[in-house]
């Protein structure tokens, strides 16, 4: 072994030549791009867990939405169902309603005053039992349609059975001719009229 051989031994390095030593920095950087893109494999695995969160968290929402819209409707059913149980019975009780104020109707305040006192107090009751029943059907949600002359036609509210002349303006009501009554927004019985078609022409 020679001098300078010996000597390359003995001064601290591990006997390797400059070119084990390029070629091993080599190495090292060629490996360098791979370890560097699996040197944080839980940075992948948090992006997963991020997505999954965001889509429990969208679902979630759209469970909420739905249930609110489910709790909504319910109730409108509840509310409705509440409203219009007495249809029926409400609309089989107008005929009552009808002859009560058909009864009075026929009977002019001032010739009330020349009645015996017993037929008085049959009118007197006739009167308080049409109004208690308009009452209760109120209690009810069942309330009068105004189809008094002058108001306005409302093909909803009422059915027009004839056209008339009148003092009232075109288009609204003339006459009455049998009372009409809603329960709720619905129609439960369409008044009965007769509809304006202004004053008459005058030749």
């Amino acid at each position: 072994m020679s001098d300078d051989t010996r000597r390359q031994g003995n001064d601290g390095s591990d006997g390797s030549t400059t070119e084990d030593i390029l070629r091993a920095e080599n190495e090292g950087m060629s490996e360098a791009p791979g370890a560097q893109a699996h040197a944080n494999p839980l940075a992948d695995q948090l992006l997963v867990v991020e997505k999954e969160r965001d889509e429990l968290k969208d679902a979630l929402l759209r469970a909420l939405a739905e249930t609110e819209n489910v709790r909504k409707r319910a109730n409108r059913q509840i509310e409705e169902a509440r409203i219009y149980a007495v249809e029926k019975f409400a609309k089989d009780m107008l005929g009552i309603a009808d002859h009560l104020a058909r009864a009075l109707e026929h009977l002019a305040p001032e010739a009330r005053a020349t009645l015996p006192e017993g037929a008085r107090a049959l009118i007197e009751g006739v009167d308080l039992t049409q109004k208690d029943l308009v009452a209760v059907l109120s209690r009810h949600g069942v309330t009068a349609i105004d189809a008094s002359p002058g108001a306005a036609f409302d093909p909803v509210f009422h059915q027009a059975v004839s056209q008339i002349p009148s003092e009232h303006p075109a288009g609204t009501v003339a006459e009455l001719f049998q009372s009409g009554w809603r329960i709720g927004d619905r129609t439960l019985r369409a008044a009965m009229v007769a509809v304006s078609a202004g004053p008459a022409s005058v030749n």
